[in-house]
């Protein structure tokens, strides 16, 4: 089972090296711009082989990629000081322009899985350009909020005093500022995650909620002001969707995906539950949501049509 990684700065690195920790695979080819970064993050990783799992780890070019089950996309630019969130949207899609191509031509049957910021708008274009080549557009997916779905887990297991496996509760829409926190369906041992926490006396008043809510959405903004970027949790998530599709697992993931239409705005690309296996994304799940939550659902996909709009403009 091969894997391609394209980008191989902090979150392309991380996501090979969990996948060594994990298992994931049996053959890692890295990929970048930088082909002596690419080859010395590939050699630093195979080292670790002997502490892991048997898999070969090597640098490569995108002719390297031919067989790959699955693509995983990092390569892109960071924000510089004073630029707008549009300037950077138009360096990235240009750089996905030229390589995404590249990446189908060799690897035409792979599923691409994205991870590039902003997530959910380098998917649609993604997705765009592989239905353009006739690919079924469940073959592209992004990591979407699988990340923020997992910090959300977190917290709450933190306050129920639960391991946060056992915690079901989902994120969804845009990954970024105008995500939802589906708190209406949350549950833990198959009751409302309100009523397990009023049963153990520790009942989720509204600062609770504000303050769990803050610490998934800026978790992003303190991680970065504190260390420059984050990867080891976003690079653990795109281990795990790898090894979803490796093994057609069958599993409930909040990756994003292109979607006719969502909470009345048509053709944009977010966050759901979705089931994803071999081939990619293989259905979607609406969940439970109070009036409420659907409405800020629709404003985040309102959010991010428009971003999509602006860079299939460009």
């Amino acid at each position: 089972m091969k894997v391609g990684i394209v980008g191989c700065g902090y979150v392309g690195s991380t996501a090979a090296y969990a996948m060594v920790m994990n298992g994931v695979g049996r053959e890692i080819v890295m990929v970048d711009l930088n082909s002596a970064r690419a080859a010395a993050e590939a050699d630093d990783i195979f080292h670790a082989v002997p502490f892991a799992n048997p898999l070969q780890v090597r640098d490569g070019t995108y002719e390297d990629l031919k067989e790959s089950q699955v693509v995983v996309l990092t390569a892109g630019v960071n924000q510089k000081p004073g630029e707008t969130r549009l300037q950077l949207l138009a360096r990235n899609g240009a750089i996905f322009r030229e390589i995404v191509p590249k990446i189908l031509d060799q690897a035409p049957d792979a599923v691409l899985i994205v991870a590039t910021n902003p997530v959910d708008v380098m998917t649609h274009l993604t997705a765009e350009i592989a239905v353009s080549r006739g690919i079924p557009r469940g073959r592209v997916l992004g990591s979407g909020t699988t990340l923020d779905t997992a910090r959300f887990r977190t917290l709450l297991g933190e306050h129920c005093g639960v391991d946060s496996r056992h915690i079901h509760g989902y994120v969804i829409g845009e990954h970024g500022d105008s995500e939802v926190l589906t708190w209406s369906s949350a549950t833990v041992a198959g009751m409302p995650i309100e009523d397990y926490c009023n049963i153990i006396k520790k009942p989720l008043t509204s600062g609770i909620r504000q303050q769990i809510d803050t610490s998934v959405r800026r978790a992003a903004y303190h991680i970065i002001s504190g260390k420059g970027a984050t990867y080891y949790g976003i690079g653990s998530a795109l281990a795990r969707i790898t090894k979803v599709v490796l093994h057609d697992q069958r599993s409930i993931l909040t990756v994003c995906g292109l979607q006719e239409e969502v909470a009345g705005i048509e053709n944009v690309t977010l966050a759901l539950p979705h089931l994803v296996g071999g081939d990619g994304l293989l259905a979607k799940f609406p969940i439970p949501m109070t009036d409420e939550e659907h409405a800020l659902l629709r404003k985040s996909a309102e959010v991010l049509r428009d971003a999509i709009q602006a860079i299939l403009s460009t």
